[in-house]
């Protein structure tokens, strides 16, 4: 059965084909600056083609992209297509597993906007593409927030007026969800134990950590918006929410130019000055760069944290796991993480640390909570849930 994942952004497109139940991954790529120029890569059997192309919109995209699945082989029909599994940024707190796709599930995804509004639509614009071009495809929803629907109530509820949740739904929703249950799943096959408790950290440009109990998130950093939490990239992650008004009142700020520098001005670029790249902010380090030493040091502190409450919040951890960008290749970043940890027992292989991108155990045998790499496949978790539903 074929099955075609796909990640939509507000000016992206990512997908993935598979043959499943295989697993066989038979074609991706990525279409870019859809809406300004465009163009888009594709990978096949291990080669890279890349064109540029006017992309009006996300429909010329998968115009395109229908058309070389045909033009490489890929498939010699629409028919043979049998699903197509959707990220969707936020369901809200009304779906807490992927569900195949009907016109009220559109119609929630459209009232779920104000939650996410650049991605939410972006969501169901290409979701309607898809049903439009590939008729008797099944459309799947995979959620980013449905995975962390677990959590309590005294958990995902803020401390604020009751009545922002009741009417605004205000509450934590957690994201990156399809990338922590698919390393926390991978991570309790390796240990061999279905009940265990696992620390999940997905870190790259944005960035989430996440407490796993039985396979249930209890709790995650992440809250009402991506930009809660960690220092990430160039997210400010937790702050005192009196800063707005403060900045608002003596800076002369607008509400939505204060937003934009918390999410797209804050984090590693905004203390060091220079980047929202981990790996630049890394080489800044080697130069002697102290404002890249120092966001850093932030950085590191803020990951320490998180992983220290979700150790206490599981009475204990079985694990933890590093998954994302950084998480998977930042060699610096890991080693001084566990350093701060070593009060929980750790201690880390320096040898096996030393790789990029590979599943690997990076503690020895002494240390008291095992942690691995995992690379991350959320496409793959796309895939899955999207052929159980088609099928």
């Amino acid at each position: 059965m074929k099955i075609l994942s796909v990640n939509a952004g507000s000016s992206s497109l990512k997908f993935q084909m598979y043959e499943m139940p295989e697993e066989k991954v038979l074609i991706s790529g990525l279409f870019e600056r859809i809406g300004i120029d465009g163009s888009y890569t594709i990978k096949l059997n291990g080669e890279k083609i890349k064109k540029d192309v006017e992309l009006k919109d996300h429909k010329a995209a998968v115009t395109i992209l229908i058309e070389e699945l045909i033009n490489y082989g890929i498939v010699k029909s629409l028919d043979e297509i049998s699903g197509v599994g959707h990220r969707v940024v936020h369901g809200g707190d009304k779906y807490t597993l992927s569900v195949l796709i009907t016109e009220e599930v559109v119609k929630v995804l459209e009232e779920l906007t104000p939650l996410a509004p650049l991605h939410n639509p972006a969501n169901v614009l290409v979701i309607n593409v898809f049903k439009e071009l590939i008729k008797d495809a099944k459309q799947v929803a995979i959620f980013d927030t449905a995975f962390h629907q677990t959590m309590e109530e005294d958990t995902y509820l803020y401390p604020v007026p009751y009545e922002w949740y009741e009417k605004y739904s205000v509450r934590k929703y957690g994201f990156h969800g399809t990338s922590h249950r698919y390393v926390a799943e991978r991570c309790a096959e390796i240990l061999g134990k279905e009940d265990a408790k696992i620390i999940t950290c997905h870190i790259g440009n944005g960035g989430s950590i996440s407490a796993i109990k039985n396979g249930k998130c209890i709790d995650t950093s992440m809250g009402l918006s991506p930009n809660a939490g960690l220092m990430m990239g160039s997210r400010s992650g937790d702050i005192d929410a009196s800063m707005i008004l403060f900045m608002h009142q003596n800076a002369k700020m607008s509400i939505e130019e204060i937003d934009n520098a918390l999410n797209k001005k804050s984090g590693l670029l905004g203390i060091s000055g220079i980047s929202s790249d981990s790996r630049d902010i890394e080489d800044g380090i080697k130069e002697g760069n102290e404002r890249c030493i120092l966001a850093q040091k932030m950085y590191i502190k803020k990951i320490i944290n998180y992983i220290a409450q979700y150790y206490v919040e599981l009475e204990g951890a079985d694990a933890i796991v590093f998954t994302a960008g950084i998480g998977e290749n930042s060699i610096d970043t890991r080693r001084d993480i566990l350093a701060g940890l070593k009060v929980l027992g750790i201690e880390m292989d320096e040898e096996a640390n030393n790789n990029r991108g590979k599943e690997m155990l990076i503690t020895k045998s002494t240390s008291k909570i095992p942690c691995y790499v995992i690379p991350t496949d959320e496409e793959v978790m796309i895939a899955r849930d999207t052929y159980n539903l088609a099928k």
